[in-house]
């Protein structure tokens, strides 16, 4: 079984901190701060163990923020600092230092090929948007991939782990970021741009679209695959702008045939098989559904592309019913759904019984 992350804010990486820290500024007590930040990381989950290194590391820097701020960025230069020791870091830069946009962003910027900056630099944005997206925008032209990276990521819509700023929910204002990433030669960076527009199109999807299509008019090296990734989460919601830039026709195809079990336990596996016809040629973008009352939750199927008019296609699929800890998924009536470029083509419903 996988370590789990928050056991990797741990001893040895606040250690290494410690060791880094101590080395650009020499007064650093690195065991009384590694004993600080280690008290009671026991009873705490990831992103508490990061602030409480964080606290402890401001315990133990007794100096104004610009000043400790250069500590940070020399110590980075001196040891191997890396997500799980460099976490605490940018935490406190993002905590302790609100008060001091130019020496924050320049201390981000330097501990981000260590650890990402990504959640550190949303206070910023949120509290000097102009100056910050500035800042931001000049990474995006850095020869770090890092630093580029972080210039889309930070400043996504909807970042993952990231508090909420208001204003990046806007369409435009980090469109200018985009463009110039939107065919970087690092694929860290391209993936970045992808999910950022992913993230986009969940609410301004008509904005989303029209960005990707005017990027495929420009043209580029890497274009296709930032467009695919990016509007993943259109397709699944069968959005016909995002059909299109794949190069499917919105409801084109039909089903011939949907075979599944009657009932199946919580805990087990539904399988299924559906044959699929085309109606043209062209891409058929499979996906499913399965429904219950008040919850419909949409999977990938599979892809194929026609050849001519009537080819048949059978896709087989096994969902599975685990209890995971994020969803509860009580016995009862269920339907299935089967949408063929973005329409529902064929249904059946099953139950699920307890084990």
């Amino acid at each position: 079984m996988a370590q789990p992350l928050k056991e990797l804010i741990n001893t040895d990486s606040a250690r290494a901190l410690a060791d880094g820290v101590s080395a650009a500024w020499p007064p650093f007590e690195s065991e009384r701060f590694v004993s600080a930040a280690t008290a009671g990381l026991g009873g705490m989950e990831l992103k508490d163990r990061v602030r409480h290194v964080s606290a402890a590391l401001h315990e133990a820097l007794p100096l104004p923020f610009p000043e400790a701020a250069a500590v940070l960025r020399d110590a980075a230069g001196r040891v191997r600092l890396d997500m799980w020791s460099g976490w605490p870091a940018t935490e406190y830069v993002a905590t302790r230092g609100v008060e001091h946009l130019d020496s924050a962003m320049a201390t981000l910027a330097v501990l981000t090929p260590h650890a990402t900056g990504e959640f550190a630099v949303r206070p910023f944005l949120d509290r000097y948007r102009d100056d910050a997206l500035k800042i931001m925008y000049g990474w995006a032209g850095s020869g770090d991939e890092h630093l580029r990276r972080l210039a889309s990521e930070g400043s996504r819509p909807r970042l993952p782990w990231g508090s909420r700023v208001r204003w990046l929910m806007e369409p435009g204002p980090t469109l200018p970021i985009l463009d110039l990433l939107r065919d970087d030669p690092s694929e860290y960076v391209r993936r970045s741009v992808a999910n950022h527009v992913n993230d986009l199109a969940k609410d301004h999807p008509e904005t989303a679209v029209g960005l990707l299509a005017r990027w495929r008019d420009e043209g580029g090296s890497h274009i296709e695959r930032v467009v695919r990734h990016a509007v993943r989460g259109l397709l699944r919601t069968g959005h016909p702008g995002a059909l299109s830039l794949v190069g499917a026709s919105h409801g084109s195809g039909s089903i011939e045939s949907l075979d599944l079990a009657a009932e199946v336990a919580v805990g087990g596996r539904l399988p299924f098989a559906v044959t699929v016809l085309a109606a043209a040629p062209g891409p058929l973008v499979l996906r499913y559904a399965v429904s219950r009352d008040g919850s419909r939750r949409v999977f990938h199927l599979g892809e194929r592309v026609a050849t001519a008019a009537g080819e048949r296609f059978t896709v087989t699929k096994s969902h599975s019913f685990r209890p995971v800890t994020t969803r509860v998924e009580p016995p009862g009536p269920r339907v299935l759904e089967i949408l063929v470029n973005g329409a529902v083509r064929a249904s059946a419903g099953f139950t699920l019984v307890d084990g």
